[in-house]
């Protein structure tokens, strides 16, 4: 595949028209808006499907998986809340997209990949050619990575069977888990707040499809 890491006006314009969108569907934060609107999605695509980069969808990268939707990506962005300096742990680094705009919004992110490819790529070019810098773990995501717990936020990428005790173990108290919940062809949005040690408020919200979370805790 041929990449080519240079962002120009066009890219540019097109981001911000892409933003726009992401505002009529009903994304109002405006640090989310501002981190999609500074993150060149484009560098994640063979240079032949750039046309594709900028428009509100999901796009094969291989090994199975896809570069998450733009909005999808907002839209759990936006219910993490995401403060400055917030350790946020990420189920499923895939392309690294999500990881970019988690950066953007001043997390300091530690993120899983189970794929061996993506993650050999992904950890070399988002610091390489983005400057984009977090901690890459390979493994198993649905055990989240516990030697490096407690996390202030958790997000997953990936659609899980049921909300893994396992990951709720590692959150701090005032945490936030955002994770879609259903089968294999759809599920629903859930946050998890953790109230106390072994206390939590959940609510669950609208409907997605994601790749499934495989792994010792989901599918």
């Amino acid at each position: 595949m041929a990449y080519k890491y240079v962002d120009d006006y066009r890219e540019q314009g097109a981001r911000k028209k892409l933003v726009e969108e992401l505002v009529k569907k009903g994304i109002t934060d405006k640090r989310v808006l501002a981190a999609i609107a500074k993150v060149p999605r484009h560098y994640f695509f063979d240079e032949t499907f750039w046309s594709q980069a900028y428009k509100d969808i999901a796009f094969p990268i291989g090994e199975d998986q896809t570069i998450s939707q733009p909005y999808t990506v907002a839209y759990q962005s936006e219910l993490l809340n995401v403060q400055k300096g917030d350790k946020v742990l990420e189920i499923g680094t895939g392309s690294g997209y999500q990881t970019c705009v988690l950066i953007e919004l001043g997390a300091k992110v530690y993120t899983i990949e189970r794929q061996e490819k993506l993650y050999y790529h992904t950890a070399d070019i988002l610091p390489r050619k983005m400057g984009y810098h977090a901690r890459f773990f390979l493994g198993d995501g649905s055990l989240g990575i516990a030697k490096r717990a407690p996390y202030d936020k958790i997000i997953v990428t990936a659609g899980a069977p049921t909300v893994p005790d396992v990951l709720l173990k590692q959150l701090n108290i005032g945490g936030i888990l955002v994770i879609p919940v259903g089968d294999e062809k759809s599920q629903k949005m859930v946050t998890v707040l953790k109230t106390g040690e072994n206390s939590y408020e959940k609510m669950v919200l609208d409907t997605f499809r994601f790749v499934p979370l495989l792994g010792d805790k989901a599918w």
